[in-house]
């Protein structure tokens, strides 16, 4: 076991009719002290994420706090969470390191948002080096668990943050946090896990109608809007529906057997593993496969920065131009000036 020795803890209240009362019914024999023992564990002095895991109870935030102190956030009732950061960049930024990728949500202030979406805003103004986070993941469903972990991990080991630590009572999220090291209360283990790969995710992609949009129109970016025309497909993970996309003709007077994206959506429970770029990408190849052309236009700043990034889209000269645009009537918010991301798939044989 890799650790110094431990150290013990010891709390005190005072006793009453309630403690004597409860104490006696149960047969425990009770001062008033309690003691528990805490483990120094011998950890990296550099690192860039660790994870302590054990069931509740086990000693998980009396370790953390040996390391660091959790951040407590205020979040102003009159404010959208997007106003609590440095910038809008920074903004942008840290949603997108933690899932959160639904941009009405942005807008919004913190006490109307879901319990998932608290977490993950919360995450996002936590991350820096030395940042330590207790309850990791204890609130919210485990998909959500599961999609921020992966989200976040991919954030820090990109953006070179040092000496995150997190503590959670839950164990699935070990191989999505993909943490340096993780130390085990209920073993007593410290375990080394460096550049363990994450589980392969296999998705799968179904023809539909129209009326599966009713899903997902509301977490949309832009428009609860689309056309009937369009051929649309379900994306589905472990047998459970995870995403939506579209695609319609592209009329033009040069261009010939053209298509475009239309309306690619991911629900938000799933939101950080990056199903969106896959379920666009497969539906870009299903056209290019057939020998059409097959372009895309975006708002978004994360499906836009992939695929300038990616190999398997080349930009076209309407590519992060600014546009005049106010010609969707039904827009969730009217449109002025909109920075706009411009693409032609080439194929996945270009990867």
């Amino acid at each position: 076991m890799n650790q110094d020795k431990s150290h013990m803890l010891t709390s005190k209240v005072s006793l009453d009719e309630v403690t004597k009362k409860l104490s006696e019914s149960f047969d425990y024999n009770f001062s008033g002290e309690s003691s528990f023992e805490v483990p120094n564990i011998k950890i990296p002095d550099t690192y860039s994420t660790g994870l302590i895991v054990g069931q509740s109870g086990s000693g998980k935030s009396s370790i953390l706090q040996q390391i660091g102190k959790s951040e407590k956030h205020y979040w102003s009732k009159d404010k959208a969470v997007c106003s609590h950061f440095k910038n809008a960049d920074d903004a942008q930024e840290k949603f997108a390191a933690v899932g959160f990728n639904s941009v009405p949500s942005w807008f919004k202030p913190y006490q109307v948002l879901s319990t998932g979406e608290k977490f993950r805003v919360d995450l996002a103004r936590s991350l820096k080096n030395g940042a330590v986070v207790d309850e990791f993941t204890s609130v919210v469903d485990r998909n959500v668990a599961k999609s921020c972990s992966n989200a976040v991990s991919s954030y820090i080991k990109r953006k070179k943050l040092k000496n995150v630590v997190f503590a959670s009572c839950h164990y699935d999220i070990i191989d999505w946090l993909n943490p340096d090291w993780v130390y085990d209360t209920s073993t007593k283990n410290l375990t080394y896990r460096r550049s363990d790969r994450r589980p392969d995710i296999e998705l799968e992609l179904l023809p539909c109608g129209v009326e599966a949009w009713s899903m997902f129109s509301k977490h949309h970016y832009l428009t609860e809007d689309i056309n009937k025309s369009a051929k649309f497909w379900l994306c589905l993970w472990e047998s459970k529906i995870v995403g939506f996309g579209s695609a319609i003709a592209f009329p033009s007077g040069t261009v010939k057997n053209a298509y475009r994206e239309h309306r690619t959506v991911v629900l938000p429970d799933y939101q950080g593993f990056g199903f969106g770029v896959r379920v666009s990408d497969a539906i870009a190849e299903i056209y290019t496969s057939k020998g059409c052309r097959y372009f895309s236009k975006t708002t978004h700043p994360r499906m836009g920065g992939y695929r300038n990034n990616s190999p398997s889209w080349k930009a076209t000269s309407k590519n992060m131009k600014v546009r005049k645009d106010n010609s969707n009537k039904n827009a969730k918010w009217e449109l002025r000036q909109v920075f706009s991301y411009s693409h032609e798939y080439i194929g996945a044989c270009n990867d």
